[in-house]
């Protein structure tokens, strides 16, 4: 199939998921990154709490946090 037909047929809502190679498909903009960044206890102790509070992981609340003020300042720009 060619791009434009595909394009096409994305463009008026069919379905082109049986036209994907699923099986090799990645987002190489989301690929993982792995940062250390050390806080102090009090603040691991705050982020645990909230983690707890939202039965999510210490880490989702820290991407969930820095994500939302990423966005912040990019509406503010």
């Amino acid at each position: 199939m060619k791009a434009s037909e595909f394009d096409s047929k994305f463009d008026a809502g069919e379905d082109v998921t049986a036209e994907l190679d699923l099986a090799s498909a990645r987002r190489p903009v989301r690929d993982p990154h792995r940062v250390n960044v050390d806080f102090p206890a009090w603040m691991v102790a705050s982020l645990d709490q909230e983690a707890t509070r939202l039965g999510v992981t210490r880490q989702s609340v820290i991407k969930t946090w820095i994500a939302e003020r990423i966005d912040q300042r990019a509406g503010s720009a």
